[in-house]
C-alpha cells in the first residue's frame, strides 16, 4: 500500500506522476502472487521461473512473511557470421502480514516448476462450546 499526502498548490500536483514511477517500477518487477485459505491453514504461491532455490530467502518476522530472491539469467549464441548474449539480473521482495491465526512458527515452502509454494498453518483454536460462562457476583 502506497501512502500519499495531499498538498495544495501548483507545484505539488506537477511532481505527482514522479511519484508515482518508483511504487510503478517496484510492482512491475515483482512476481506474480496469489494468496488463500482452507481450513488446515493458509498457502501462498509466487511465480518464480528460472530462480533457483537457493537464490531465495523465505523468513517470518513479526507477523510477515517475505520472500526475498535474485534472477540470474545468461544466454549466449552464436553463428557463423553473429554473436549474441544477454544478460538479466535483478533481485526482488514480497512481503506477506499474516492473520492473527495464522501460526507462524508452522511455515514450510517448497518450489517446483517455477512456483514457490508457503504453507502456514493456523494455530488450534480452543475446543468445547466456545467459551466460559462467567458467573456475577452480588456485591
Amino acid at each position: 500500500m502506497v501512502e500519499k499526502s495531499h498538498a495544495s498548490g501548483f507545484w505539488p500536483s506537477l511532481y505527482d506522476p514522479f511519484r508515482q514511477v518508483g511504487s510503478r517500477v517496484a510492482e512491475w518487477f515483482a512476481p506474480a502472487s496469489e494468496a488463500s485459505v482452507g481450513e488446515d491453514g493458509y498457502t501462498i504461491a509466487i511465480e518464480v521461473p528460472g530462480v533457483e532455490e537457493g537464490d531465495i530467502k523465505v523468513s517470518v518476522e513479526d507477523g510477515v512473511v517475505t520472500v526475498k530472491g535474485e534472477k540470474r539469467s545468461e544466454r549466449e549464441e552464436k553463428g557463423d557470421s553473429w554473436y549474441f548474449s544477454e544478460r538479466q539480473f535483478g533481485s526482488f521482495s514480497r512481503s506477506f502480514r499474516l492473520p492473527p491465526e495464522a501460526d507462524a512458527e508452522a511455515v514450510a515452502a517448497s518450489l517446483k516448476e517455477g512456483v514457490l509454494k508457503i504453507s502456514i498453518g493456523k494455530k488450534a483454536q480452543p475446543t468445547g462450546n466456545g467459551g466460559t460462562e462467567v458467573p456475577i457476583s452480588r456485591g
